[in-house]
């Protein structure tokens, strides 16, 4: 049967049918609740076998999700009045294009988590004990020494007994229970796994959706990385252009090879979404079984599910090689700026308060200890106008830290691309980012882990980052012209 296919209302029901329709659900509900309370509290604990048949069929009918037409499993009243096992309803709505609405009245309901329905819970169990069952549909078997009707469990040796066998001295110290009890204990457990499976299934597809999300950003930026590569080896030589060559199709092959991870990690997180939910509707059927069979299928189905659960695929961190250019470091040190210049960054340098640290590397820099995170910023002391400038700075300690130019000390948190042009190196869930701010772009390369070159070449208005350690290129800013004069700027934080 596939779910959502109920009997529905037409669309076009008015208003003042629905408030009949809701008044019905709480007279029905009202009659239900004032019966139940003297079965579930024992005032009359034999009133569903007592009752007539027209009676029992009304009962019955009230107890029974439209969904699957089977007695409530985990019922849940959603804000509409209507009631529905939570797996017949979860699936339901999974399955469904449109908002989510009722498979009955089709009112759309805004809140996804409801409570379950306990009362109705507790019905639909005394319900499913006190139905007739014939041989046929409940798979009543006769016990092969005695003849006589199984009608108790021993779970000690998962078997069916018959009362004499459950008499026997035996079976005394493992008190069997009968076959109803167990399997509603049984279908708990189920009901258990099956909402684990289902959080897990809703957990895949926010990771499904985010995996999905992250080939076109990269796409763009495998394009933007390569007019990077392109524009460096512009500054250089032409002998090195078989190396630019090379770097081109290293970069190729392995923005290539991540694709076909990110694609092949799709696929993983979308089929063990579909294990999940197939587990989880094979769970539902199973919780659909009569006792009999239901027991007697419990054989591996738990370690199957534990098996399910363990085999959660991983996502892919896109992140490219950074490879070495050749001779950039010695080309670069030919600009580098004195070292009164570099000294002079420990006479003008700040302590930063939580307040503005946070400014600066947003919630990514937050600790759960602000006194235990030293952070400062610091400035150059002289101003460049002109000319190509080149410097390091040592990142290996920080575990946050931006480096860059900017107009002054910058010190009210404004950090926008007017006034700065800056690197980013954000920590968070021991996994680092890099990205800059003018134009806002993330890139996808190694992190550095210690000193980090920064170029500036004012008249022709770009600025570049080097991995010094791996003397490769980090990312490249190509702007506008400079028309103001530009410090070296840094901020570390250290826990």
């Amino acid at each position: 049967m596939i779910f959502g296919e109920v009997r529905v209302t037409a669309h076009s029901e008015t208003e003042e049918s629905s408030r009949t329709s809701r008044r019905e659900i709480s007279l029905v509900d009202s009659v239900i609740v004032s019966e139940s309370k003297n079965i579930l509290y024992g005032h009359r604990s034999d009133q569903l076998l007592n009752m007539d048949s027209h009676t029992f069929q009304e009962f019955q009918s009230e107890l029974t999700c439209s969904i699957c037409m089977n007695y409530f499993l985990d019922p849940v009243t959603i804000d509409c009045g209507h009631s529905f096992c939570r797996p017949c309803l979860w699936l339901c709505w999974d399955e469904a294009q449109s908002p989510r609405c009722c498979p009955e009245c089709r009112e759309i309901i805004d809140k996804a988590v409801f409570s379950t329905n306990i009362v109705l819970k507790k019905l639909a169990s005394l319900a499913r004990q006190a139905t007739p069952r014939s041989d046929s549909s409940s798979g009543e078997q006769l016990c092969t020494a005695h003849r006589e009707a199984q009608g108790t469990f021993c779970d000690a040796h998962k078997s069916l007994l018959c009362a004499s066998c459950s008499d026997s001295p035996e079976q005394a110290v493992h008190s069997p229970s009968p076959v109803t009890w167990e399997a509603e204990e049984c279908r708990e457990k189920l009901l258990r796994k099956m909402d684990s499976l289902w959080k897990m299934t809703q957990e895949m597809q926010g990771n499904l959706n985010e995996e999905v999300s992250k080939s076109p950003s990269f796409l763009e930026y495998v394009t933007l990385r390569k007019s990077m590569i392109q524009g460096q080896y512009q500054m250089m030589h032409q002998f090195l252009f078989e190396e630019e060559q090379f770097q081109l199709v290293t970069l190729g092959r392995q923005a290539e090879e991540i694709l076909q991870e990110l694609r092949d990690s799709k696929i993983r997180m979308a089929q063990h979404r579909e294990k999940l939910k197939e587990m989880y509707r094979e769970l539902t059927e199973m919780c659909h079984k009569p006792d009999m069979e239901l027991l007697q299928a419990l054989e591996d189905v738990f370690e199957r599910i534990e098996l399910v659960q363990g085999q959660k695929p991983h996502p892919v961190n896109p992140e490219l090689s950074s490879l070495h250019i050749t001779g950039i470091l010695d080309m670069l040190n030919h600009f580098r700026v004195n070292n009164g210049t570099i000294q002079g960054w420990a006479n003008r340098y700040m302590s930063l308060s939580e307040e503005v640290r946070n400014m600066i590397f947003g919630d990514d820099g937050a600790t759960e200890d602000p006194q235990s995170v030293e952070s400062y910023a610091a400035w150059g002391v002289e101003a460049f106008t002109s000319g190509r400038h080149y410097w390091e700075v040592d990142v290996a300690k920080a575990s946050n830290w931006v480096l860059g130019v900017c107009k002054d000390s910058m010190t009210s948190g404004n950090y926008e691309g007017e006034r700065a042009f800056l690197l980013f190196s954000l920590k968070k869930n021991n996994h680092c980012s890099l990205s800059t701010n003018s134009p806002p772009v993330t890139h996808f390369v190694q992190r550095p882990q210690g000193r980090v070159g920064v170029f500036l070449d004012y008249d022709n208005a770009t600025m570049s980052f080097y991995d010094v350690c791996r003397g490769s290129l980090i990312c490249t800013f190509f702007s506008s012209p400079f028309t103001s004069p530009l410090k070296p700027f840094l901020c570390l934080s250290s826990p």
